[in-house]
């Protein structure tokens, strides 16, 4: 075996279950995420999927698992990896260290034990196997007579925390050196509080991501526009809208924008942005949904300590299309306890914030604690609040989990609510296939149907997509990251993304690498070099 050698155990044909093994010598290997399939994916060898998340590859070589990032997509197979023996240090940032605990605790009550004392037991494990390491800085991993390794993380502006790794190969034996950089998963610039991704300075081999290879993204203000029209649209049909999204990275990143919604119509309540309408402004004659105490807070689980959402007056009955809100009074229901767990772990980490975020603190604004968000914690104030909605001509907005709409408590909304034209379901994030979201995203405007729980239900309710939301870059972002090395690679395997998406990205950037004096370069699109039906640009 030639090294440096790498196998992709996922996210070789699909967007989900990224593991990548980097085989450095005979003896010395690095695992490069651990993450669980969603959907119709599986690995390489269709031997693991969302069904069976068993490690099925030997772990004899592996010396450390690093962590690009926290989603489940990229870590959720990390109790799996643990069963099967691993014994080695995880690596992360710092920030992915104190969120990912979080992640683990779900993933473990998912998939092994609810028992307290279990969950305590294998948290312990995971704490004490992290090994956080500090942006821009290299660690050295091995340093043998035959092998030197040392890894370096720097930002990759996708969720907090994110990064891409650099992995710096010295065989002194031979003298040669080798780069090699997995991008992880890449942001897209201007991302609220996140600071962006600058390129690496060279690579010789890049593993990079491609989930939006085949299309570019709207910018920040009109992804804000369109955001703020299809709320304004619901508030006009007395409806709801509901968000399936992330818990970690897409809520706190809507919940961002929405601050700045509602703190512009404060301030400039004569401005109007583009797409917004006069309903924005008008008068609010409709019941809160919760007291005025519980704003801007958690609803526990004590029945001593919360007025139930049940005990609300109802709203008052309005004709269609009469204005029934206003913009600071609209209600932001963040109904996953997950998510609002992560949301305060943010808060937390304002030092790793960026600069315009950090000045809204500074400012005595709160972008991801406003007065207008509610959080539902118990399942019994959920389903309360669902009723309320659903019962009533009561505009609000409802973030929930899962972004995919394949379990959590989304499920119950769409349930209750997709066959009423009033509400809106507005996606903010990439569904892979075989998902309930995929589904309702593409048969939804065409007035079609969507299996959840294994029951059918019809799709009345109105169906938008706002792709400048996506945590991932865009084509243009993803070239650049290239093109922005001193030196570049010459070797670039295309990961993380459909088919399609890795072809189109393939040949931009073979277009690039003609431009570039020449430069060779093999651009792959199967993953691994033994692939027989890999797509293979020389440029």
């Amino acid at each position: 075996m030639h090294f440096p050698h790498i196998e992709h155990h996922g996210a070789r044909d699909g967007v989900t279950g990224s593991c990548h093994q980097l085989h450095m010598d005979a003896a010395s290997s690095l695992l490069v995420d651990c993450g669980l399939f969603q959907g119709n994916e599986t690995s390489a060898d269709g031997r693991s999927g969302a069904g069976h998340p068993a490690i099925e590859f030997s772990l004899a070589t592996v010396k450390a698992l690093v962590v690009t990032h926290v989603h489940i997509d990229h870590v959720g197979r990390i109790p799996y990896l643990l069963a099967a023996g691993f014994k080695g240090p995880i690596l992360c940032s710092e920030p992915s260290a104190r969120l990912l605990p979080i992640v683990l605790e779900d993933a473990f009550k998912l998939g092994f034990s609810r028992d307290q004392k279990d969950v305590e037991r294998y948290i312990k494990l995971v704490e004490q196997r992290l090994l956080p390491l500090p942006y821009k800085q290299w660690f050295t991993l091995v340093e043998t007579d035959t092998l030197v390794a040392r890894i370096r993380l720097q930002r990759a502006g996708h969720i907090l925390g994110s990064a891409y790794v650099e992995i710096d190969l010295t065989y002194p034996a031979t003298g040669d050196n080798k780069r090699v950089v997995f991008s992880g998963d890449l942001g897209a610039p201007h991302a609220p509080l996140l600071m962006p991704p600058e390129p690496p300075e060279r690579a010789d081999i890049l593993v990079l991501e491609s989930t939006y290879g085949d299309r570019l993204h709207e910018d920040r203000a009109s992804r804000r526009q369109r955001l703020e029209a299809v709320i304004e649209r619901a508030l006009q049909d007395q409806g709801s809208v509901l968000i399936p999204a992330f818990s970690i990275g897409r809520t706190q990143e809507l919940l961002y924008e929405l601050e700045e919604i509602i703190h512009t119509k404060l301030t400039s309540p004569a401005l109007t942005p583009v797409g917004a309408s006069s309903l924005a402004n008008s008068p609010h004659t409709a019941q809160p949904l919760l007291p005025p105490r519980e704003r801007a807070g958690e609803r526990g689980t004590n029945p001593a300590q919360n007025t139930g959402p049940t005990e609300m007056p109802p709203a008052e009955n309005h004709s269609p299309g009469q204005a029934i809100t206003n913009w600071p009074e609209l209600p932001i229901i963040l109904d996953s306890p997950l998510a609002s767990r992560f949301t305060e772990a943010y808060r937390s980490l304002q030092p790793y914030w960026n600069q315009e975020a950090r000045e809204r603190v500074e400012a005595g604004r709160n972008p991801l604690a406003f007065d207008n968000l509610i959080k539902i914690d118990s399942h019994t104030d959920h389903i309360a609040v669902m009723n309320h909605l659903t019962q009533t001509a009561r505009p609000a907005i409802v973030i929930a989990g899962n972004g995919m709409c394949s379990g959590g408590r989304i499920v119950n909304y769409l349930k209750a609510m997709l066959h009423d034209s009033r509400h809106d379901v507005l996606f903010v994030g990439y569904q892979a296939q075989g998902t309930p979201g995929h589904a309702i995203q593409q048969y939804g405007p065409r007035g079609g149907y969507v299996d959840l729980d294994g029951e059918r239900f019809d799709i009345r309710a109105k169906v938008t997509s706002i792709g400048g939301y996506s945590a991932h870059a865009d084509q243009k972002g993803l070239v650049e990251f290239v093109t922005g090395m001193q030196e570049w690679p010459r070797e670039i395997r295309i990961v993380h993304g459909e088919r399609e998406a890795k072809r189109i990205l393939a040949a931009q950037l073979h277009e690039q690498y003609k431009q570039h004096n020449g430069l060779p370069a093999a651009i792959t699109t199967g993953g691994a070099e033994d692939m027989a039906d890999q797509d293979v640009f020389h440029a």
